[in-house]
């Protein structure tokens, strides 16, 4: 424990932070602590629910507030995922173990941002203790997709159904059940300093959470159907969300049973074949996705730093982490992703600057891992450092941020210039401080129809992105670009954080 600071020395600490801080802005022209305090306040215009007194972006209101009622159960709180009003659990709970990964891997990096980080992540955690407290039954769902798909209406507006959707021993959903055994097992990882009971509370809750999606093994594609597909089937199987939750189980309980489970179960992973992305060429495995679907590269990256100290089975997870660096380097003779002329790293599939920042948090956590192992990841004749893994990461940043052939910030209310007509509800319509009256289902189609601006600042969103011609029409319509989404945002809070903090020329 440091012993206390001379008031001088705190002085030559306090000027040192602060030419840091002017270094990271001056050395790559974006001001990184300002966009990670913008990445985060994002989450409070997601909210579900009571909002507390504490709530910045005003405009939003209370909403969803008998969500659960319907069933005698409370299920009031959480995120909507994107643009809509239906709480996904899949998705949210993957958004809910990035943010926690963030904090656990770079809390101290994000500095007075912090607990604004454990707050948007306990407004998720608080919401899973309720949907998780039911015995034998895992609440996956609130709100029918169609229905509110059908409406352009605030979420304080809201009239369309909203059903809670479950999986159960009879019905299971081992990936959603098991995503959210993760986030619990994160988020008391990230909550342990700071609220140690709260933080046993959300570990306990995870390994019984664990132990249901074990047992009652299949997907909440067979259980749900249409309730959950096509939004957010799970394309890759559900046994990679087993392992990712047994695999941050051990990190929170160091119990030989959880890692026993990782190193007994990994072969169930193809990494030969992947049956998401059929355009991807021969021989690219698994390895290489990472997201609120596949698990697959982050648990590579995850147990490495688990074994690295023991040095224990590390090439069982190193080999295919490796591989993942090496499908994503722009040098490397085997990668598979495709980048845009302006730089920007795409993959198959919609809303991509989700896979900008999902794989760019995996660069930089394999970065610092690589790097404490003192290794270098080699790529055929290439040779990835820790120093241009960062690089690479970087570069996705300041895309995201504006360095990109658009001059244009990807981040609304990021730079001087950003998206003006993101496809969001709550941003697209006036708020009830502007317009008290109701705004019913189809009311809402003429402010989705205009060219106007957003009336309200989704501050923090990051949209789905340009095309990879490095094009980007600022249209509501055309949702795969301009809709933003937890799970872009989620990663992206992590290397903020680490950028605020890392100056690299």
């Amino acid at each position: 424990m440091m012993g206390k600071t001379r008031s001088s020395d705190a002085v030559r600490v306090g000027s040192t932070i602060m030419l840091m801080a002017a270094m990271v802005v001056s050395v790559s022209g974006h001001n990184y602590g300002l966009a990670l305090s913008k990445s985060i306040l994002f989450f409070e215009g997601q909210r579900s629910g009571k909002l507390p007194p504490s709530q910045r972006l005003t405009w939003r209101k209370d909403s969803g507030l008998r969500d659960g009622f319907e069933i005698g159960v409370d299920l009031v709180g959480g995120y909507y995922d994107a643009g809509d009003n239906v709480k996904f659990n899949f998705p949210m709970a993957w958004s809910t173990t990035m943010l926690a990964w963030g904090v656990s891997e770079f809390g101290r990096e994000m500095g007075p941002h912090l607990p604004h980080a454990l707050d948007a992540i306990r407004w998720a955690t608080d919401y899973f203790l309720k949907a998780t407290s039911v015995p034998g039954v895992v609440f996956v769902q609130v709100g029918e997709p169609y229905g509110d798909h059908n409406c352009w209406e605030r979420p304080e507006d809201m009239n369309t159904p909203r059903t809670p959707y479950s999986v159960s021993a009879q019905f299971p959903g081992s990936e959603v059940s098991a995503e959210i055994a993760a986030a619990l097992a994160a988020a008391s990882l990230a909550f342990r300093p700071v609220d140690h009971r709260y933080s046993a509370l959300l570990l306990s809750r995870a390994k019984t959470v664990f132990e249901f999606a074990d047992k009652y093994k299949g997907s909440y594609n067979d259980s749900l159907g249409p309730r959950v597909c096509p939004f957010y089937c799970d394309f890759s199987g559900y046994e990679d969300e087993l392992i990712w939750a047994a695999s941050w189980l051990f990190k929170a309980t160091k119990a030989p049973n959880y890692w026993n489970y990782v190193v007994q179960n990994i072969h169930h992973l193809d990494y030969y074949k992947f049956k998401t992305f059929n355009s991807l060429p021969n021989g690219v495995g698994s390895f290489a996705e990472f997201g609120w679907d596949t698990k697959n590269a982050g648990i590579n990256v995850l147990a490495f730093e688990i074994v690295m100290k023991d040095n224990n089975n590390t090439d069982l997870f190193m080999v295919n982490a490796d591989k993942f660096v090496c499908s994503v380097l722009p040098e490397s003779p085997t990668k598979y992703v495709n980048y845009s002329p302006g730089g920007l790293l795409f993959k198959p599939g919609g809303s991509n600057l989700q896979h900008a920042t999902a794989l760019s948090f995996l660069l930089v956590v394999y970065a610092r891992y690589t790097n404490l192992a003192k290794r270098v990841v080699q790529c055929g004749n290439v040779k990835a450092t820790p120093a241009r893994l960062i690089q690479v990461a970087r570069g996705q940043v300041d895309y995201i941020l504006g360095s990109n052939p658009m001059n244009m910030s990807y981040m609304v209310g990021y730079g001087r210039k950003f998206p003006q007509r993101i496809h969001h509800r709550g941003s697209s319509l006036p708020s009830l401080d502007q317009h008290p009256q109701q705004i019913g289902c189809k009311d809402g189609t003429p402010y989705f129809e205009s060219r106007r601006p957003n009336p309200n600042l989704l501050t923090g969103a990051v949209v789905g992105g340009p095309d990879i011609k490095d094009r980007y029409n600022d249209s509501r319509a055309d949702f795969v670009h301009s809709e933003p989404t937890t799970y872009i945002n989620a990663p992206l809070v992590g290397v903020l954080a680490f950028f605020r903090w890392h100056p690299y020329p």
